[in-house]
């Protein structure tokens, strides 16, 4: 009876607790973000959008924003007891290592054979940046210039890179430009064609290029990480650990002799890792944090960068299809394709090339870009950080 006595005292605390909550201050905040989460999975579920990260992130921030839980906090009267969350957060998120985990995982997963079978393909991949360092412009006119670094880099619809930028330049919008930025990259489909055909005629995007399919030699495939890792250290110190996990996992593919770890990595790491990342990051979904005005600029601004990236790369292509003679043009709808969400841009340019000529088979040519905006946006992290981090 007095366990009864005392779990019933515990039950009607925690009623008035909530009772006593102010409905403006915190129910109503409260309120909105668990349908905040509650939309995420359903986007998640119903829609397939990014599922292995919004699912865990949306269950993340109705946990988080539970009354009176503690997930983040003090989870005793113990001082300096802390959350599982918090606790996970400061093991993975706030040092970085989760996104470094997954890099591994994701150079696992690509081939950069495209790209070596035509190196030129590079090019594109460097000047679909352009909407970082514009959306970096506008954002420092309103925010400090860690701020607007953090949020620049949305635009690389990379979402690993996105939070080691935000957590090495500190920023206190973390939550809500990881959201943005794993939000564009699951919007690809629906983003980009609208601002490629704004940007391209019918006929440009009719043009044909032709696929040689050159043979990749083994030791070529061996070398390239080895050598890009060491050129993108020198050039952009910051970057040398993105690229460097990045490229280990892709030599841990190329090599031959490590078959199990390569799809260790592609499948068992990059899938934990990105659990614990979504369930982690909701550290930064809490209602005090997330709802305000700043939240809302920052989606917009990274909407922003995306488009300008997407342009970018599809005007880089016009430019130089300027000099060249007819059959040796670009077709500039592969430009696109720089943007570093990976294989989803590379699939939607394909599409969009069969929608004007259904023999026109654009994949490996926006596969080969696709592969280097994944490395140029790795180095255009690091040269953020190299130019704004400590």
């Amino acid at each position: 009876m007095a366990i009864l006595s005392d779990l019933g005292t515990k039950i009607l605390s925690i009623f008035e607790a909530i009772a006593g909550m102010n409905f403006l201050s915190e129910t109503l905040p409260m309120l909105v973000m668990l349908a905040i989460g509650g939309v995420l999975i359903y986007l998640a579920i119903a829609k397939d959008m990014e599922p292995t990260l919004l699912l865990p992130m949306g269950f993340g921030t109705i946990m988080v924003n539970l009354p009176l839980a503690n997930i983040v906090g003090a989870i005793s009267q113990n001082e300096g007891a802390e959350g599982a969350i918090e606790v996970l957060y400061k093991a993975g998120v706030a040092n970085e290592l989760f996104p470094l985990l997954l890099f591994i995982g994701i150079g696992a997963m690509i081939d950069f054979g495209p790209v070596l079978s035509n190196p030129k393909l590079m090019i594109f991949g460097a000047a679909a940046q352009f909407g970082i360092f514009f959306t970096l412009s506008v954002a420092s006119l309103i925010f400090p210039i860690n701020e607007a670094a953090s949020i620049a880099i949305i635009g690389a619809a990379d979402g690993p890179t996105s939070i080691f930028v935000a957590g090495e330049l500190n920023s206190q919008y973390i939550g809500a430009i990881i959201v943005a930025a794993y939000s564009y990259m699951a919007l690809v489909p629906i983003v980009q064609p609208p601002v490629i055909k704004l940007l391209t005629t019918k006929k440009e995007r009719m043009i044909r290029m032709k696929y040689e399919g050159k043979a990749i030699s083994k030791r070529t495939r061996i070398l390239f990480p080895i050598i890009v890792t060491i050129i993108a250290g020198i050039v952009s110190p910051q970057s040398a650990v993105l690229i460097g996990f990045l490229m280990f996992g892709n030599l841990i593919r190329e090599c031959g002799v490590l078959d199990s770890l390569s799809e260790t990595a592609q499948k068992v790491l990059a899938n934990l890792i990105t659990i614990l990342l979504g369930i982690t990051v909701a550290r930064n979904m809490h209602a005090s944090q997330f709802l305000k005005w700043e939240t809302a600029l920052i989606l917009g601004l990274g909407l922003v960068a995306f488009i300008f990236d997407t342009a970018g790369g599809v005007l880089f292509a016009k430019f130089l299809n300027i000099f060249l003679p007819e059959g040796k043009k670009f077709n500039p709808m592969i430009g696109a394709a720089g943007i570093s969400a990976f294989p989803m841009s590379s699939r939607v340019v394909h599409k969009l090339g069969l929608e004007a000529d259904n023999q026109n088979f654009l994949l490996m040519h926006a596969t080969g870009v696709n592969v280097s905006g994944q490395v140029a946006s790795v180095i255009a992290g690091g040269m953020i950080l190299s130019f704004f981090g400590n």
